[in-house]
């Protein structure tokens, strides 16, 4: 049995519905791709999420949502003290913008029952994060967490990256450029989005990107950029694969994260490079046609 893990946060979404109205679905961006994970894995892959929750009917449902489509969450830790982190989206065209309240978030928590973590990370043959995980957490327990997760690539374990710049939940840049590089230095796969990385290490290229993680060490980096070709360097081979134009965009939100579980589920399906891309395109496409990170299984074409 192939096994996938998703280390984050998951958050309360509320979505305009109209006039003084909001929809309110459960998302994060880890918690995001493991759903598209899910959807593009075949029935013997099993797909599990660590992150900490409170102890409030909230906490609840979100449990019983994340499991509602076959990803496991069994011993998440629950914070007595704490509730899940919420957020609100606004859309400018389909350009979305977000507003959080996540001071009391119950996932910067995740870190504070170990042994249900390390027990998690060694049953999973892909482990998966992101630099949202790691801008949360107290200092000590993201170093806590970086190390785990570099004595779990010893033991033959893969790791897979989302840098996810997220500049307003880091109290200074430069640690956030370090954390950021020592993740990718530790991973398997690296999956940046350009327009993150140009604006925090100002790469001029996508290209330049992608060689920067190589550098540093990652042996597969695939770069997203919008619209454009989306840039896959693996074992020092550059490959520019285009995208194919998406009619009707109403919402980009989890474009990026949707493009990594499809890639990542598709891989460990055993299809091949050119293929695995293809179907993550395909997949973030389908998202930004619809309202919200999370769209139902039966709305992905196949």
């Amino acid at each position: 049995m192939t096994s996938i893990l998703g280390i984050g946060e998951c958050m309360v979404e509320l979505s305009s519905a109209g006039s003084d109205l909001w929809r309110q679905r459960f998302s994060g961006d880890v918690f995001n791709a493991l759903w598209y994970a899910r959807a593009h894995s075949d029935e013997a892959t099993a797909i599990a999420f660590h992150t900490a929750v409170g102890t409030d009917q909230m906490s609840d449902q979100m449990l019983s949502f994340i499991q509602s489509d076959r990803i496991s969450c069994a011993d998440t830790p629950r914070i007595a003290d704490r509730r899940p982190g919420l957020y609100t989206i606004h859309l400018n065209g389909s350009e979305r913008s977000f507003v959080y309240w996540r001071d009391a978030s119950a996932a910067q928590m995740m870190v504070r029952q170990p042994d249900t973590l390390w027990r998690k990370v060694g049953d999973a043959d892909v482990v998966y994060f992101s630099g949202i995980t790691l801008a949360i957490l107290p200092p000590d327990d993201l170093e806590i967490l970086l190390a785990g997760l570099a004595q779990h690539k010893k033991a033959g374990g893969i790791l897979a990256f989302d840098p996810n710049i997220r500049p307003h939940l880091w109290k200074d840049k430069k640690r956030m450029l370090d954390v950021i590089s020592c993740a990718a230095a530790l991973s398997d796969l690296v999956l940046p989005s350009f327009d993150d990385e140009t604006s925090a290490f100002g790469d001029a290229t996508p290209q330049d990107s992608a060689k920067r993680y190589a550098d540093l060490g990652a042996p597969h980096v695939v770069v997203k950029n919008g619209p454009a070709d989306t840039i896959h360097l693996d074992a020092g081979q550059m490959t520019a694969f285009p995208v194919a134009p998406v009619a009707n965009i109403i919402d980009t939100t989890a474009a990026g994260d949707s493009f990594n579980g499809a890639y990542i589920a598709s891989l460990q399906r055993g299809f091949s490079t050119e293929k695995a891309i293809l179907a993550a395109q395909c997949c973030a496409g389908q998202v930004i046609t619809h309202k919200g990170a999370i769209i139902p299984f039966a709305e992905l074409a196949s």
